[in-house]
C-alpha cells in the first residue's frame, strides 16, 4: 500500500487494515523518487489553475501554448446555470477514491471543482525550494 485511497466497494465496504476512513498524516507513505509525499490519494489538491481546455499543442512533441487553461469566467460550466461559480483544477485523488468508480487518482489527472466547495477530502500542497 503506497497511497491512501479507498479499498473495497465505496461506500459499503472497506478493506483497509485498520479502517482508515479518514486522511493520513503527511509521510505515512514513502516519498516518490523526487522526494514528494502523497502525490496521489489522501486529499484532492487545489491548484492555482482555472479549469478549462488547454490550447492545442503546435506540434505533437510540444506542450500546449497555455497549459494552465483559461480565465475564471471561461472555467464556469454553461450546462449548470444555477451554480455560476468558477472551477479550479483538482489533482491527485483522495482517500474516498475507489477503483470501482474513480479513475483520477494519479498525478496527471485533472478534475474540475467549483470554488464554493468545502469538504474534508480537498486540500492543498505546500512546497518550497531548497537552496543549493
Amino acid at each position: 500500500m503506497l497511497a491512501n485511497y479507498w479499498r473495497g466497494r465505496f461506500p459499503y465496504e472497506t478493506l483497509k487494515a485498520r479502517g482508515g476512513f479518514r486522511t493520513s498524516p503527511v509521510g505515512a507513505f514513502p516519498a516518490n523518487g523526487f522526494g514528494l509525499y502523497d502525490m496521489i490519494g489522501n486529499v484532492w489538491e487545489w491548484t492555482q489553475d482555472w479549469y478549462g481546455r488547454p490550447e492545442p499543442a503546435t506540434s505533437p512533441c510540444c506542450a500546449p501554448r497555455n497549459p494552465r487553461g483559461g480565465s475564471e469566467a471561461a472555467s464556469r460550466d454553461p450546462s449548470d446555470p444555477g451554480r455560476n461559480f468558477g472551477r479550479k483544477v483538482l489533482k491527485g485523488g483522495s482517500h474516498l477514491c475507489a477503483e470501482s468508480y474513480c479513475r483520477r487518482y494519479r498525478p496527471a489527472a485533472r478534475y474540475p471543482q467549483t470554488i464554493d466547495t468545502s469538504t474534508s477530502h480537498i486540500g492543498f500542497r505546500c512546497a518550497r525550494s531548497l537552496e543549493p
